[in-house]
């Protein structure tokens, strides 16, 4: 699509932001028109709660929750679709137990994890023999490069990641461990996933983009809005840009951040990080009867 202005003028009487782009405004309008038949599906880092230095400090935006549970109850469906396993996004999220958040569905590592408020249970596959093996040797493999300084390793449970944003340099130590982690990633038979300022290691054949394919045929979805902030999303804005040629409209909405412009490039819909993503839920709440 290429770089283009990302217009906030909005409808005065909701305070809905004007996609951009023709493919936008015709999912807005859908999302509106049939809202029953549309799903919202939300990345959680970065979208629904901050970036933070340490991962495991991270919650959602205190608004996030009351716009979710005002909206959901009249939508098709909401889902939050994270690389995070599904059960640290249903704690870090407090989406358990809340009114109106009663059919919400947490895929969690990029689909392969799925948590529903229904029956408040994750379901989840065996995890990939690989993960193990690369967790074991990783703390080595740094120190063996030099890179272990400002670096540290992340635990997923299906995935392990190695963050660099609290290097000297982030950006130099991250493009220094790319190729050596894809290395390491392939002899054990997993991929590489960049993200901002960290490498995600994790099984092949699982993103964002298939996940959320298959839970909007699952539903019959016929309009998505997905809103996303980082590389990982990328995956999910293609099947999206795909699906609109299959008859599903679709809006895209990136959780603005300087540090991935590809996205913002993409997008129908720039809002300024996770308070413009909840303020955006706010809008279509109010405007969806």
């Amino acid at each position: 699509m290429g770089s283009q202005p990302h217009s906030r003028s909005s409808d005065p009487a909701s305070d809905l932001p004007t996609p951009v782009t023709a493919a936008g405004r015709e999912g807005l309008a859908a999302l509106l028109d049939r809202p029953r038949r549309a799903v919202v599906a939300l990345d959680f880092d970065g979208t629904l709660a901050e970036i933070v230095s340490d991962p495991e400090q991270a919650r959602a935006h205190p608004d996030a929750v009351p716009a979710l549970a005002e909206l959901a109850p009249k939508l098709g469906s909401v889902a939050v679709l994270t690389g995070r396993p599904a059960g640290v996004a249903v704690r870090y999220g407090g989406f358990a137990g809340v009114p109106g958040l009663e059919h919400l569905v947490v895929l969690g590592h990029y689909g392969a994890e799925r948590w529903d408020a229904v029956s408040g249970q994750v379901q989840a596959p065996e995890p990939h023999p690989g993960v193990a093996a690369v967790r074991a040797e990783l703390p080595g493999f740094l120190d063996e490069l030099g890179e272990w300084r400002g670096t540290w390793i992340e635990e997923k449970g299906r995935a392990v990641a190695v963050h660099t944003r609290r290097a000297a340099d982030p950006s130099a130590a991250f493009e220094a461990l790319r190729g050596p982690l894809g290395e390491l990633a392939e002899r054990h038979g997993l991929v590489v996933e960049p993200g901002r300022f960290v490498l995600e290691l994790r099984p092949p054949g699982v993103d964002k983009g298939a996940a959320l394919t298959s839970y909007l045929r699952e539903v019959s979805a016929e309009a998505v809005l997905y809103a996303g902030d980082d590389l990982g999303d990328l995956a999910a804005f293609a099947a999206v840009e795909k699906l609109r040629g299959e008859g599903v409209a679709g809006l895209l909405v990136c959780s603005g951040s300087q540090e991935v412009p590809e996205l913002a490039d993409r997008a129908d819909v720039v809002v300024d990080g996770p308070s413009g993503v909840v303020a955006l839920l706010g809008a279509l709440a109010s405007r969806l009867p």
